[in-house]
Formats: structure tokens, sequence, C-alpha cells
């Protein structure tokens, strides 16, 4: 049984709510409450941010992309966000609630192979689109589109589209788009332990397993163990005859990682905002 974070489904979905087209990057704040002023550190940060603005609008729509990809690559994060459409989202975020969201930096990071193959772009007006060639799940390559708009003579990576999105959710957007992946991807896993559960009740006389016994016998991935992956904590119990059980999934932190909290037996799927706590029985379906 494959791990959550390596089947295809969900990992195309984890980056999804960070990334326009193939991944884009974030940032933390340059300058810490309670600092008068810039530090050195936000000072430097400004010059070189500066510096790749300059240099980047007589950059073609290609280079901005390669830069891109480099500085995430490099983990260089604040670098890599003055290319993107982000801004808005990351100039509100507190140092704390940069380090929470630091793990899908990580990851989107980690994603981006050496070298960046780049077979073409199109130019249209203030809008253009660079064809990069990734590999699919089935390790085939093919070519995806990065779309890129040109502001005040510079090429960014991103839309117009998304712009405004990123713009009016502010510091927020990324914890909101996070929360909805997990939302999401939640109630797959409900769906995939319902067939879990007919799996393991035909190599058992007809009785149902717990959380681990699921997990022993390979039916659902290890990361339901945890928080790290899903944002949610999961729990399946099963009635002392074997024979009726019920899931639960309530949010790691409420407002964070999620904010629905779920319920799953063989009626279905029940979901709902009781501030993070096990969602009631007998709660009425979203």
């Amino acid at each position: 049984m494959q791990r959550l974070t390596n089947n295809p489904a969900i990992r195309r979905r984890l980056p999804a709510y960070l990334i326009l087209n193939f991944a884009l990057a974030l940032v933390a704040t340059v300058t810490c409450p309670g600092v008068a002023g810039t530090n050195a550190r936000a000072q430097a940060f400004i010059l070189k941010t500066q510096a790749i603005a300059l240099a980047s609008q007589t950059a073609s729509p290609s280079d901005a992309v390669r830069e891109f990809y480099k500085l995430m690559r490099e983990r260089k994060f604040r670098e890599a966000f003055a290319l993107s459409i982000y801004q808005p989202a990351i100039e509100g975020l507190k140092p704390a609630e940069f380090d929470d969201l630091r793990p899908d930096f990580e990851r989107l990071a980690a994603a981006i192979p050496e070298k960046v193959n780049i077979t073409g772009e199109q130019i249209s007006g203030e809008v253009a689109t660079v064809f990069v060639k990734v590999k699919d799940d089935d390790n085939k390559e093919q070519s995806e589109p990065v779309t890129l708009i040109r502001i005040d003579g510079k090429w960014i990576v991103g839309d117009k589209e998304n712009q405004e999105i990123v713009r009016k959710a502010g510091s927020e957007f990324f914890f909101n788009a996070r929360i909805d992946t997990h939302h999401s991807e939640v109630k797959d896993l409900m769906q995939r332990i319902t067939l879990a559960q007919v799996v393991y009740s035909q190599q058992h006389a007809g009785k149902f397993g717990d959380l681990p016994a699921l997990i022993l016998a390979g039916l659902i991935p290890k990361d339901l163990e945890g928080t790290d992956t899903t944002g949610y904590r999961f729990r399946v119990t099963v009635s002392p005859d074997g024979k009726s059980w019920t899931a639960y999934a309530e949010p790691a932190q409420y407002g964070r990682t999620g904010r629905l909290s779920f319920i799953m037996d063989q009626a279905g799927v029940r979901s709902g905002d009781v501030a993070g706590k096990q969602l009631p029985a007998t709660s009425p379906r979203n």
C-alpha cells in the first residue's frame, strides 16, 4: 500500500493550493514585531530583492521561470517570492505563521528537479506562457504550461485572476487554501477507510478493524497515525462485536489545518464546524 504522500491523486492536490500551473514559492516577513525599523538581514534582503526585480525587467519569461525554480530549489523562498504573485499573502504573516507553512514550502522545493527543461514560450501583450517539460506519475515526460504576467516591466509567475484572489485574501490566503485542500482530502480518505473495511471484513469473518488494524493490514496509509501529512487526527472505533464501526477526523489545528470535523459510518460521511471538536453522531449531513 502506498504512503499517503506517494498517492498520485493526493500528491497532485497537495501542492495545488500553493501553486499556479507547476509550482510557486512563498516567503516570510522580513521584519520582526517589536523591532524598530529593519534589521541588517531585512536590509540585505530588500537590496537583493531590488536587484532581482531590476534584472527581471530585461529578462524574458523563460529567464524568470528558470530563476524562480533555481531559487526555489535552493530554498531561497524570499528571493523566489519576488518572482511570483504572492506578496499580498506573505506580507502580513507573522514569523510563527510562516514557520507553520514552511513544511509545505519545503515539499514544493523538494519536488523541483535539478534541471528545468524549458521547451518554448509564447508572449501575448502582458501575458506569457512558458512550457516546462516535467515527468508525470508514470515517469513520462510531458510539457506543462507556466503562466506569467508582466507587472511594471518585469515578468512574474502567476496570472491576473489568481493575483486578484491572493490580493483580496491577503495573509489568510495560504491557510484558507490549505484548509480547503485538507477538507477535500479527508473526504477521500474517509472513502478509503470504507473500502478498507470492506476488504478487512472479508478477510476476518465479517468483522471490522480499528485504525491500527487497518494500517497493519496495509489497507490504509500509515500517515493517518499522525497529523503531519493530513493536518487531521483520524480515529476508527469498532463495536464490541466487531460488526459496526465509526471513523472520526478532527483538525490538528482548528483554523490552520482545517475547520470541519468529520464522522463516517456505514451510512456515509457527515461534516460540520464544531470548533475542532468531535462531531456528534447526530450532526446533520453537509
